[in-house]
């Protein structure tokens, strides 16, 4: 899943997403899309919709076959910057019967005119999981009073949670919960200034991947301890059986990188994603000649990975998602 500060996603579980029109939109033209052949976006409390969710929703059920829908895009409740989408998530499971085909939801899909993504109110999500036994995918965005429950889903295969701060209770939350299916992990830390207090031993039961057999692709990024991130990885177990590792968009420096390289061979992965660090131009280069011959796709661009300076020469770095 990709995300840009700039725009809303235009694909969701390899369907493109379309947007589900206002109610003045709708009596003007119905959508041409049909219902399984889209991932969904319903939106809702903004200047072009000021209906509730809910009510998006009910006119969204009315039109098309639940039965066939495989994917929903949630995008801007009403007030995201002070309440939780208990409404979204009440309206999801009350429609569960019918909601027999879905297989891939998105829990605020929202761009900063909407709503700053560290300003983004969740809620306790674990329903949606035990209320949809064949979800597949599962993506989430904000982490405001994000809560999660220790479960075990049988069909889970992607879970991605994007966040400028993701609390540690939740971090410890995902690494206690039993994936056998899952092979897509990708959680965005963020820095405390927006509550991403975790450590590096929130991670330590992903990292050692127990629980997470069938996992494939692991995401650990936008992180400040992106260093310690990357130096317990040289070790950690589950990267023997990765096709995928990405650190980027975080603060990584040559000490975490040099960690890395210093630690379990790499030359298995498919890609390593290191873009937006802070990497001098020599360690870079060591990644590229132990890497790159053994086919493995480096992402080192640095995009906008700048170093403030204080008064006292003490450098500031930055993660790529904040605020």
């Amino acid at each position: 899943m990709i995300f840009s500060d700039g725009d809303h996603l235009k694909e969701f579980g390899g369907l493109p997403v379309v947007d589900w029109p206002s109610a003045a939109e709708q009596q003007k033209k119905q959508p041409t899309a049909a219902p399984g052949a889209a991932a969904w976006r319903l939106t809702a409390g903004t200047w072009q919709n000021e209906e509730s969710w809910p009510e998006a929703f009910a006119r969204f059920a009315a039109a098309v076959d639940l039965r066939e829908v495989r994917a929903i895009v949630v995008g801007a409740w009403p007030e995201a910057y002070d309440d939780g989408p208990g409404a979204v998530v009440e309206a999801l499971l009350g429609a569960r019967e019918h909601l027999t085909s879905l297989r891939s939801l998105f829990l605020g899909d929202m761009i900063s005119e909407e709503c700053e993504i560290s300003w983004i109110h969740q809620g306790d999500v674990t329903p949606l999981l035990t209320g949809f036994p064949e979800l597949e995918r599962l993506g989430i965005r904000g982490s405001v009073d994000l809560e999660l429950q220790p479960v075990r889903h049988e069909s889970l295969r992607e879970l991605v949670i994007q966040s400028g701060g993701l609390p540690a209770e939740v971090v410890r939350a995902v690494a206690a919960c039993d994936f056998p299916a899952l092979t897509t992990l990708d959680l965005w830390l963020g820095t405390p200034d927006y509550g991403g207090d975790s450590e590096i031993g929130d991670l330590a039961p992903i990292m050692a991947g127990t629980r997470l057999p069938a996992l494939r692709h692991l995401g650990l990024r936008n992180s400040e301890i992106e260093d310690e991130v990357a130096s317990a990885l040289a070790a950690a177990p589950v990267v023997a059986r990765l096709d995928v590792l990405d650190l980027s968009m975080g603060v990584l420096t040559d000490d975490g990188a040099v960690a890395l390289l210093g630690g379990q061979p790499l030359t298995h992965l498919k890609a390593l994603d290191l873009h937006h660090n802070y990497l001098t131009a020599g360690v870079a280069q060591r990644l590229r000649e132990a890497l790159e011959p053994a086919g493995v796709r480096l992402e080192l661009d640095k995009d906008d990975a700048e170093e403030d300076t204080d008064e006292d020469g003490s450098a500031w770095r930055y993660v790529a998602v904040g605020e």
